[in-house]
């Protein structure tokens, strides 16, 4: 995930920075008197509707503990090894504390964090102000700590700090250098006469390896200007964040996706599966305290009233008739909460425009809020033309990016959305254009309604089970009902990577085991088995739960529990060389299986997979490009298990150039999953990308398919009359 920009306009003097100048003390979160329902709740729920059946105890309160420590200080960077021992007292009585309504230990980790953070941030401050860095002395950073111990000292720690900043401030040096010398080359080869204004001999944005590097400030003004947000984001005195947090990591004791969800996380989780927000149509960054217009989402409001433009800067929000409040160094995430609101209702935004840079300048702009479709998280599609061995084929391609779906809303409903109609909308298409066959690419895709993923299945397969769904009683079978219209009968291959989970393993798994369809990709998907039920707590001010009540297994008996989705041709991209899964998350429950389910084979693609995976083979070994592609994923796994890096110049500088013509190829290869959503899937939307190698190589093993099995189509009466003997 990549850093927002962190920021606040700051000149410095020879002067030493302390924190009074720098911070303003920190109000006390308040503990509302309801929490302790909420806690009890909590406690209740989590032993009878876990799929564990698991009572709420020591060991839970173990985990639980490790869990909150965690969160707070994930690299033990910041805690003591005597506040650990300290806040030890509790490590086995959350369980009872909890049962009683009692969240002090929530507040009391929270007000000790945020006094070490306080003296950490206040000796970096200081240290940037005054520093004469010396970058001649061999001496390296640990930059993977979540395994080390926690320092035994102030010093212990202020030493760890002081490479810290050494090691950031020669990072933002070098870049600064890199940018330059790359500048320098590009200026070198341009043609005498070339407009230098054209927008590619531009230092594109992204360029610098510190995203929020302004370089209008030295390296050192710069990094104030991070640490002052960092502090003020992760102190924010807000009552609820502190329960959420408290209660999240009791919950992820149970395992990683049982969650605790505030009013105002339940809001967002509902935006995601709905595709849908209630605001002003804007995409925000944090920039000098402010936020600043980073995108206007088109056909929001803000896009078409105009006054507002990309660039400019909200430095305050007024409800309706309320007051102006200012939020400059306010938490992003509440403050854009004040700018959404329900559909007809009006704000007033206080905008610093770009065009003033001595910020001077306010205008006052209100907006009536609407509805607004987050139309590139949605699911995307084109018809492909393949030219291979003589032959032009003619493919769909469709990219799914989530499992959205209207949780309360049906079919012929305002608003209703179906990420299955969508596709099946893109099929419709396919099949007017008469493609020879398809690719479904849920690469990236994080899962989400599991009655989505049935349906998309039962855009290809006639009947039959889809997927086991076993809860603390049963084990019931999803089925798509006998006689369904298949939309899509021509050949088909699923494109997977290690982000592909939970719902987007339920399709790739079914589509695989009843020879449906043939699976490329990383060697196997995330590793996401189990369901989510989200309960309410009470009233809407107590949240809600989402908690694990079930298990998944594919038709075959096997759980995609840690263990995923195995792909029948591996095609790796760069997350096959990350350490990522659901076997890397904390508390995760184990592979298991259960009794197979009658069901039978929906066709024979599975057949052809030998011959196809031996053609590509061959095919990727001859191809310079897809070779070097192997050897940059195997490059960039040796990146990620870097443990330490150098803090002498010349060492730091052979490093982030290796560095960064690696990146230069992955980001030239295949799309940033780094990126946000909304970017991947307008990416996505376009045409196909001539350098994504895997989609490239993915088209051709599909023109392979099609050539094998002749043309032929998913023969419906066959399927149907062995279904039938099945009773389905």
């Amino acid at each position: 995930m990549k850093k927002s920009h962190l920021a606040a306009a700051l000149f410095l003097s020879a002067a030493v920075f302390t924190v009074s100048r720098l911070f303003s003390e920190p109000q006390k979160p308040q503990s509302e008197e309801y929490y302790g329902k909420i806690a009890q709740r909590v406690a209740a729920i989590l032993p009878r509707y876990h799929v564990l059946e698991r009572q709420l105890d020591d060991e839970v309160s173990r985990m639980a503990w490790t869990n909150l420590v965690t969160y707070y200080d994930f690299d033990h960077s910041v805690f003591l090894e005597s506040d650990l021992e300290r806040l030890a007292a509790h490590e086995l009585t959350i369980d009872d504390e909890l049962k009683a309504g009692d969240i002090s230990f929530g507040y009391e980790i929270y007000d000790l964090y945020c006094k070490r953070l306080r003296e950490r941030v206040d000796f970096a401050t200081n240290l940037l102000a005054t520093a004469k860095w010396d970058f001649s002395v061999d001496e390296t950073y640990r930059i993977k700590r979540k395994d080390a111990p926690w320092p035994k000292t102030r010093e212990e720690a202020e030493e760890h700090w002081r490479r810290r900043i050494k090691n950031e401030v020669l990072a933002q040096t070098l870049s600064r250098e890199l940018d330059a010398e790359k500048k320098a080359e590009r200026d070198a080869k341009r043609k005498p006469g070339k407009d230098d204004s054209k927008a590619d001999d531009e230092e594109k944005p992204g360029d610098s390896d510190e995203e929020f590097d302004d370089k209008s400030l030295t390296p050192e003004q710069n990094l104030i200007k991070k640490y002052r947000q960092y502090y003020i984001a992760l102190t924010e005195p807000d009552g609820e964040n502190v329960l959420q947090s408290y209660m999240s990591a009791v919950c992820r004791a149970y395992d990683p996706h049982t969650d605790y969800m505030s009013p105002m996380t339940k809001e967002d989780f509902d935006m995601d599966m709905n595709l849908t927000l209630c605001g002003v149509g804007a995409v925000l960054s944090m920039d000098d305290g402010a936020l600043k217009i980073a995108e206007i989402m088109p056909g929001g409001p803000m896009d078409l009233d105009g006054r507002i433009k990309e660039g400019d800067k909200i430095v305050g929000v007024k409800q309706a008739d309320g007051p102006m409040e200012d939020i400059m160094w306010r938490p992003m995430k509440k403050t854009i909460h004040k700018i959404r609101g329900k559909k007809g209702t009006r704000v007033t935004l206080e905008i610093m425009p770009r065009s003033d840079p001595t910020g001077t300048t306010r205008k006052l702009i209100e907006l009536v809020r609407d509805e607004i479709k987050l139309e590139e998280q949605a699911t995307t599609g084109h018809v492909e033309r393949v030219s291979m061995d003589g032959f032009d084929r003619k493919v769909g391609y469709v990219y799914l990016p989530s499992f959205y779906g209207s949780m309360d809303k049906s079919p012929g409903d305002e608003g209703y959305l179906s990420c299955a109609a969508d596709v099946a909308a893109y099929i419709a298409d396919f099949n007017a254009q008469d493609v020879d066959g398809m690719v479904l690419d849920l690469r990236g895709d994080g899962g989400g309604s599991l009655r989505e993923a049935v349906r998309l299945s039962s855009l290809f397969v006639s009947s039959g089970p889809v997927v086991l769904i076993r809860d603390l009683q049963r084990t019931v079978p999803l089925q798509i009902q006998r006689g369904n219209p298949v939309a899509f009968r021509k050949p088909l291959v699923v494109l997977i990577d290690r982000a592909s989970a939970s719902a987007s393993e339920i399709v790739a798994g079914h589509l695989k085991d009843v020879g449906r369809a043939v699976v490329l990709g990383d060697v196997r998907t995330h590793g996401k088995g189990t369901v989510q039920t989200v309960m309410r707590l009470g009233p809407e001010k107590y949240g809600s739960m989402k908690i694990t009540t079930a298990r998944f297994y594919r038709v075959n008996g096997s759980s995609t529990q840690v263990e995923g989705v195995e792909s029948d041709i591996h095609l790796p991209s760069y997350l096959d060389s990350l350490d990522i899964g659901e076997d890397k998350l904390p508390n995760a429950l184990p592979f298991t299986k259960v009794t197979p389910f009658r069901y039978r084979q929906s066709w024979n693609m599975s057949q052809y997979v030998p011959q196809l995976a031996e053609l590509s083979k061959k095919r990727t070994e001859a191809d310079p490009a897809f070779v070097k592609h192997v050897a940059n994923v195997a490059a960039s796994r040796a990146v990620y298990d870097r443990e330490v890096v150098p803090l002498e110049r010349e060492a730091r500088k052979r490093m982030m150039k290796a560095d960064r013509a690696l990146s230069d190829v992955s980001d030239d290869e295949e799309d940033d999953d780094d990126k946000p959503k909304r970017r991947r899937g307008r990416r996505r939307n376009k045409a196909k990308k001539s350098n994504d190698l895997v989609l490239d190589e993915a088209y051709r093993v599909l023109a392979d398919l099609i050539r094998l099995n002749g043309g032929a189509e998913l023969p419906p009466a066959a399927v149907d009359w062995y279904n039938s003997l099945l009773g389905f």
